[in-house]
């Protein structure tokens, strides 16, 4: 598959899915917008976020890192 230009992941899920109804498999297009819609939540995700709420991890003893 060539690379889509713009690199989104829009971009690259309407491609599969165009490529999947090309090749007469349509059931697969829903299965394709699902990890589209994933790999957007888990992109989009902010991983910095502490579960706790607290502002600062615990680091115990240990300094901060820098």
């Amino acid at each position: 598959m060539d690379r889509v230009p713009d690199g989104s992941v829009a971009a690259w899920m309407t491609r599969i899915a165009d490529d999947a109804r090309r090749r007469g498999l349509p059931e697969l297009v829903p299965l394709v917008e699902s990890l589209g819609r994933a790999v957007t939540s888990l992109r989009e995700a902010d991983w910095n976020d502490n579960a706790r709420g607290d502002t600062r991890p615990d680091l115990g003893d240990k300094e901060r890192p820098r």
